[in-house]
């Protein structure tokens, strides 16, 4: 790269308040492209975070395990790409993978603190489903410019609604895949680990009518925290009582009973406004079971009055915070859990 990443985003940032998105995705463009012999870049570096306690405590926000994120070589799949978007509210990269048969769904899969999507997609095995029941994923990048340990910023009020701030950014991502791909309005769906599972919560309450269904996985329910030291109370000790969002969507929730970042509270609380939020009416049942070879679990599924899951909340014997049934070759997963990849996805596309 020419220039330190952060000054290209700041400078594509201005373009775009300015009205030009078109010159502002031009230059990050050009920022991330390979130079001479250079690897390609799968997305903009990571700043090296500064000393002191409050950034020492915004790196356990991170997902999982002490120890820095894989990064997955490349795999050179021409159906995963490197994308961008600039809007009104700022501008992010993202990979997409495309399926070789005709897309049906979008989803978007919103990584945890110090991954970025190609981690996220090599560990939670996502693409393979994608070929598999013909859905486009999306993998949203945080930037270091706006979280220096890559998170997203689902404790901010200015993060927390619609038409600001990063869920716009991820609406407006969200907009542009769909209608590239021509996937019908009512199959979108959004999925995400830790920060990235609060920040779907909050893209599901924000714009229901783009979002149909959402997967939470170790991450906090909308309005947990309006500032970093809130933030860190709710990963500790639970979710405060909070006021109950206005709109809420389908939701699948996935928590580990011995999860040590973020109290297991806050996925029951996740459940709980989904509930509350659509008045789910149809049966309801408690299943208890085992991975194969694997963990044990509890699954709490209420029907619509459809017939459909309307929201499931699923409790893992045991496990810690990192994605359950995940693939080794990705950092933070749990590959003795059930496949909370495949589980989401079943969930989404149920009819």
């Amino acid at each position: 790269m020419n220039a330190p990443f952060k000054d290209v985003v700041r400078a594509a940032t201005e373009l775009t308040r300015a009205g030009k998105p078109a010159e502002a995705t031009r230059l990050l463009q050009q920022a991330l492209r390979p130079h001479g012999s250079e690897t390609p870049a799968a997305g903009p570096p990571r700043a090296r975070l500064p000393l002191g306690e409050t950034i020492a405590r915004l790196r356990s926000l991170r997902s999982g395990k002490a120890g820095p994120a894989r990064r997955p070589a490349p795999t050179g799949d021409p159906r995963f790409t490197q994308e961008y978007f600039a809007g009104p509210a700022g501008a992010r990269p993202y990979k997409l993978y495309r399926p070789a048969r005709p897309a049906r769904a979008v989803v978007v899969m919103l990584h945890g603190c110090s991954q970025d999507p190609d981690d996220f997609a090599a560990g939670t095995g996502m693409n393979a489903l994608a070929e598999a029941h013909g859905l486009v994923i999306v993998y949203p990048q945080q930037l270091a410019a706006a979280n220096q340990a890559a998170c997203w910023n689902w404790f901010q009020p200015s993060d927390q609604g619609p038409g600001r701030g990063e869920p716009a950014i991820l609406a407006g991502i969200v907009e542009q895949a769909r209608r590239r791909h021509a996937v019908a309005a009512d199959r979108v769906f959004v999925a995400g680990l830790s920060a990235g599972g609060a920040m779907a919560a909050i893209l599901g309450t924000a714009y229901p009518e783009l979002i149909s269904a959402v997967g939470v996985h170790s991450g906090l329910p909308v309005g947990a925290a309006s500032d970093l030291a809130s933030a860190f109370a709710a990963m500790r000790n639970g979710p405060p009582s909070h006021r109950r969002p206005a709109g809420a969507v389908r939701t699948i929730v996935f928590h580990g009973s011995a999860d040590t970042t973020v109290h297991p509270a806050n996925g029951a609380q996740v459940a709980r406004d989904a509930l509350a939020a659509l008045g789910a009416v149809g049966t309801e049942a408690t299943i208890s079971g085992r991975a194969p070879g694997g963990r044990g679990f509890t699954r709490r599924v209420v029907h619509d009055r459809d017939g459909r899951p309307a929201v499931e909340h699923w409790q893992i014997d045991g496990a810690g915070h990192a994605w359950s049934g995940g693939r080794g070759a990705g950092s933070f997963t749990d590959p003795a859990g059930p496949d909370a990849s495949a589980e989401m996805v079943r969930f989404f596309l149920a009819d």
